[in-house]
């Protein structure tokens, strides 16, 4: 099986000096590599294509056959990293703390140490009726050891 950290190196090394980064690598069984790499002004298609064509000329496939996927991570997938923070602030954003409970807000800004929401953004919530929701401070602090994953919300407008 294709090792996970060769592959990281490999990126790594292409990606140096550049706004791209690497989010993260799945190698799943059968040799089905994922590649998620972001930028800090996003990521276009010669992107991806040129990694895929990076790893596929460096990895053998006479030693061992592989399928290769490289991609942005998607709205679907959480932000992984600090670096991927800064782009999307502006944007409405679910933040789930390790102690379970969920913040939803408009992320205001991002610094080393933590991040900034602010909860009277326009937020659609399931409530159920007569319920009141709690009294807390509309701009929330949040240090990113408390936070457990976040999603930036898909918005149509």
């Amino acid at each position: 099986m294709i090792k996970t950290e060769e592959i990281r190196q490999l990126i790594e090394n292409l990606l140096k000096g550049s706004d791209k980064f690497l989010v993260d690598i799945l190698v799943k069984p059968g040799n089905k590599i994922f590649i998620f790499i972001d930028g800090d002004k996003g990521v276009t298609i010669d992107n991806c294509k040129e990694v895929s064509r990076f790893v596929e000329n460096q990895l053998n496939r006479d030693n061992e056959d592989f399928e290769l996927n490289v991609s942005s991570p998607g709205v679907d997938h959480p932000l992984k990293l600090r670096k991927q923070y800064p782009k999307n602030i502006g944007r409405i954003i679910d933040v789930t703390l390790k102690n379970g409970s969920i913040l939803s807000g408009k992320l205001v800004q991002v610094s080393e140490e933590k991040i900034t929401i602010d909860t009277t953004a326009k937020v659609k919530k399931k409530k159920k009726k007569n319920q009141k929701e709690p009294e807390t401070d509309p701009i929330q602090n949040i240090p990113f050891d408390n936070i457990y994953e976040t999603k930036v919300r898909i918005s149509f407008k």
